[in-house]
Order: structure tokens, then C-alpha cells, then sequence
């Protein structure tokens, strides 16, 4: 899939190592390189369902945007960069149209 980022503040945060681990700490600065990686190597979004790191919808006022799983409750947060993203019949995301996203965060969410 194509990956953008929201800012280049972010890009740069995002794809410095040495950043990543003041930022977020050791463990998520090893993680969030091979999640961003899973991502660009998937065809698909549906391709992320079987990859590790739990890759899942999130619902209310986070509503069609994805998180993956991190370390010590953080998530790398991204949305479909089409607009509107593509949908099913039912209206609900059509993981395997989706070819391209846009990360937006990595938080905690959860405090």
C-alpha cells in the first residue's frame, strides 16, 4: 500500500530511530519501523487481518480510522487516504479496496 503521513513533522518523527525511542521509548521505536513496514509490503488493507499487531477498526468519533497494536498500550493510528474511503454494499470499509493510508498518530488512547 502507499503510506503518507499527516504532517512531515510526523514522517520525520516517524522514520527516525533515534526520535522514535525519546519519544516512545525503546520498545515501540523496534515496533513501529516493522508495523510501517507490514503496511507498505500489504497490498491491501484486508492483507493486515493476518499480519501481526491486531490491525482494527476504530468506532465513535475515531470512526474510519484503523489502529495496530504497539507496545505498553500505544497504537499507530491511520485512516484510508481516499475520500470518501471506499465501502461495501453494507456500508461499512472495504478493507480490500483500501490501497492507501494516511497515519495520523501513535497514542495511547486507552488513558
Amino acid at each position: 500500500m502507499e503510506v503518507f503521513f499527516d504532517s512531515e513533522r510526523l514522517a520525520n518523527l516517524l522514520q527516525s530511530g533515534k526520535k522514535l525511542r525519546k519519544e516512545y521509548g525503546a520498545e515501540n521505536a523496534k515496533w513501529i519501523p516493522k508495523r510501517l513496514d507490514n503496511l507498505r509490503f500489504a497490498g491491501n488493507m484486508e492483507e493486515m487481518r493476518s499480519l501481526p499487531g491486531r490491525t482494527h477498526e476504530l468506532r465513535g468519533d475515531r470512526a474510519e480510522t484503523f489502529a495496530i497494536n504497539l507496545k505498553n498500550g500505544y497504537r499507530l493510528i491511520f485512516k484510508p487516504a481516499d475520500e470518501p474511503p471506499p465501502r461495501k454494499d453494507d456500508g461499512g470499509l472495504d478493507w480490500r479496496a483500501i490501497r492507501s493510508i494516511v497515519i495520523i498518530t501513535v497514542e495511547d488512547y486507552h488513558d
